[in-house]
């Protein structure tokens, strides 16, 4: 693990983790906006938010950061639901999908050039979903069950909020699991495909970002798994104890963004 003073040396972009990093629910965590302003004014370094909540898109995230005092615009802005469209268009293109997630991710990928379907699919995604039914639940353990590609925008288990934490993508992937005997591939944070998008829209070489997040799972080993810096913040699901039980060791561990700010 590197030293603080010197972890975020090389680091061009950041990609800030959102649900537990920057804010939780509708409030910022102490800290953050300072951060994010800092590194505005930083010449030669730059910042990308990147969530796997894909229950919202970037559009409404641009709204929810601003009521909060940040100004970032939709091109500042990634989920884990952005990444997941660009494959398919890019390997299923044509393809019939069967979604379950809310009404703006679904809106969101139909203006993406997403064909979705509720019949005949011919592969099934599971997001996070805050308003799934038993039945699209029941739809789509009975498409998998008969062989339908399975597939989920991301493994996170949880999500955080001011009261405490509520079931996620991952925790629905694992019921579907559980009656289908077939788990999904993921994608969003830890995978690949996340660095390879934000390489390609910024510009920017895995090995100059710097992925931050309070998740060693998905934030912190999508960058030390991928050629990039992973940046653990003890202001959400992780804390130290979380990190003596992970086989994911971070680049470096900052009590929060408040704390990054002083070696910036």
């Amino acid at each position: 693990m590197q030293a603080k003073e010197q972890a975020l040396k090389d680091v061009r972009l950041f990609v800030l983790d959102m649900d537990g990093t920057i804010y939780l629910g509708d409030r910022p965590i102490e800290g953050a906006l300072e951060f994010v302003r800092d590194v505005e004014n930083t010449a030669g370094r730059d910042y990308l938010f990147f969530t796997n909540n894909a229950s919202k898109v970037p559009a409404s995230y641009v709204d929810k950061l601003r009521k909060m005092g940040f100004h970032a615009t939709k091109d500042r802005i990634m989920t884990a639901g952005d990444v997941s469209a660009e494959y398919f268009l890019r390997n299923y293109p044509g393809a019939r999908v069967y979604l379950n997630g809310t009404t703006v991710l679904m809106e969101n990928w139909r203006e993406k050039g997403i064909l979705l379907v509720e019949e005949d699919p011919d592969i099934c995604v599971q997001s996070f979903d805050t308003e799934l039914t038993y039945h699209r639940l029941e739809r789509i353990c009975h498409y998998v069950r008969n062989g339908v590609p399975f597939f989920a925008t991301h493994m996170d288990t949880n999500c955080p909020t001011e009261d405490g934490y509520i079931p996620d993508c991952g925790a629905i992937c694992r019921l579907i699991t559980e009656s289908t005997g077939v788990e999904p591939r993921f994608f969003g944070k830890p995978f690949k495909e996340t660095v390879d998008m934000i390489a390609a829209v910024t510009g920017v070489a895995a090995a100059e970002m710097g992925f931050v997040g309070d998740r060693l799972y998905t934030d912190v080993a999508v960058g030390v798994n991928n050629g990039a810096k992973g940046f653990l913040v003890l202001t959400g699901e992780a804390d130290m104890e979380t990190v003596r039980n992970s086989d994911v060791e971070p680049t470096c561990i900052y009590e929060s963004l408040g704390e990054m700010r002083k070696y910036l």
